[in-house]
C-alpha cells in the first residue's frame, strides 16, 4: 500500500523510463514535482536522452520535459538533439519530441531545429512521421525561420496536394502562413483544380480553399465546377467539392451552381433527378437544401415532391427522403 515518490527510484530514472508503467510513473509526477525534484531526474536522464527520445515509452517522459522543465532543461535537451533533427523526424517516437519542443522552445532554438531540415523539407513532408514536424514548423515557428520549407514546395503544389500527407502539409501552409507566402503557391494550385478536385487527397486541399480561402480563389473554384456540376457530383471525391461550392460559394455563384441543378431540358429530365438517385450526388442535394433561402427551399422541394415515391425504393434515396420530410414538416 505504499505510495512510491520520485526518491524512490533515483539512480534507475532511465530504466523506470524504458518501462510502461515506470514512464508513467514518471510522467505523472513530473507535473506536479519541484524544481528540485525535476533536477533530480533530469541529471539522471540528460545522458541517455537521446536514446530515450526514440524508445516507445521513454519519449514520453522527454516530452514531460519540454512541457514542464526549466528552461535550462529545455535549452539542454535540444543541445542533445543537435544534428539528429532529420533522424529524429523520420522516426515514430522521436518525431513526437520534435513536435512538443517546437512547441516549447526559444525561438532561437526553434530556428535551429527547422534550419537541420534544410533540403530535406520534401521527404519529410512525404515520410509518415516527419510529415508532423514540417506540420508542426509551420504552425509554430516565425515565419522568416521557415522560409525555405515554403520555398521547397515552388513547383511541387500539384505533387503534395495528390500526396495522403502532403496535402495535410499544404492546409497547413495556407491556414498559417501570410498572404505573401501562399499567394504564388495558390496560383500554382488553381491551374491544377480540375483534376485535385477528382483526386482521393487533392480535394480535400480545394475544400479547404473553399472553406478559408480568399472570395477571389472561392469564385475561381466555382468557375471550374459550373458546366460539369453532374458529372462532379456523380464522382467519389469531387462531389465533396461540389457540397463546398454550395456551402460557401459567393451567392451569385451559388445561385448559378443551383441553377445548373435544377434547370429543366426540354425532354422534361433535369439534373437534379439523377442526381436524388446517385450515391454521392444526393449529398450534394441535400446540403442545397441546407444552405438556399426559404423562397429557393421550396421551389427546389416543389421539384423532388413529385419522385418522393420513386425515391424511397432507392437505396440511397432514403437520406434525401428524410431531409425533404423534416423541410415539409
Amino acid at each position: 500500500m505504499r505510495k512510491y515518490e520520485l526518491r524512490d527510484i533515483c539512480g534507475h530514472m532511465v530504466e523506470f523510463s524504458c518501462d510502461q508503467h515506470g514512464s508513467r510513473f514518471i510522467q505523472q509526477k513530473l507535473e506536479a514535482a519541484t524544481l528540485d525534484e525535476k533536477e533530480v531526474v533530469f541529471r539522471e536522464v540528460e545522458a541517455s536522452s537521446l536514446q530515450l527520445m526514440t524508445d516507445v515509452f521513454g519519449n514520453y517522459v522527454i516530452q514531460k520535459f519540454f512541457e514542464h522543465g526549466s528552461q535550462v532543461q529545455k535549452h539542454m535537451l535540444s543541445k542533445q538533439m543537435e544534428g539528429h533533427i532529420l533522424t529524429l523526424s523520420l522516426q515514430m517516437y522521436g518525431c513526437r519530441v520534435v513536435q512538443k519542443a517546437l512547441e516549447h522552445v526559444l525561438t532561437e532554438q526553434q530556428a535551429g531545429m527547422v534550419r537541420e531540415l534544410d533540403s530535406h523539407v520534401l521527404q519529410c513532408v512525404k515520410d509518415q512521421n516527419g510529415n508532423h514536424v514540417i506540420q508542426k514548423a509551420i504552425e509554430r515557428v516565425p515565419a522568416e525561420h521557415i522560409k525555405f520549407i515554403i520555398d521547397s514546395f515552388h513547383g511541387q503544389v500539384f505533387t503534395l496536394a495528390t500526396h495522403p500527407y502532403g496535402c495535410r502539409v499544404i492546409q497547413r501552409m495556407f491556414e498559417h502562413c501570410d498572404e505573401g507566402q501562399t499567394r504564388p503557391l495558390l496560383e500554382e494550385l488553381h491551374r491544377f483544380t480540375t483534376n485535385l478536385v477528382q483526386d482521393q487527397y487533392g480535394n480535400y486541399v480545394i475544400q479547404h480553399v473553399m472553406e478559408r480561402g480568399k472570395p477571389a480563389d472561392r469564385a475561381l473554384v466555382c468557375s471550374r465546377v459550373r458546366g460539369h456540376v453532374l458529372q462532379l457530383s456523380k464522382h467519389k471525391f469531387a462531389s465533396n467539392v461540389v457540397e463546398k461550392c454550395i456551402a460557401y460559394g459567393e451567392p451569385k455563384d451559388r445561385r448559378a451552381l443551383i441553377d445548373e441543378i435544377t434547370a429543366v431540358r426540354r425532354d422534361g429530365s433535369s439534373n437534379l433527378v439523377t442526381m436524388m438517385k446517385d450515391q454521392y450526388a444526393n449529398y450534394v442535394v441535400q446540403k442545397m437544401l441546407d444552405v438556399v433561402d426559404d423562397a429557393q427551399r421550396d421551389a427546389i422541394l416543389a421539384k423532388i415532391q413529385p419522385h418522393m415515391a420513386a425515391l424511397r425504393k432507392f437505396t440511397y434515396g432514403k437520406h434525401l427522403t428524410n431531409k425533404v420530410d423534416k423541410y415539409m414538416a
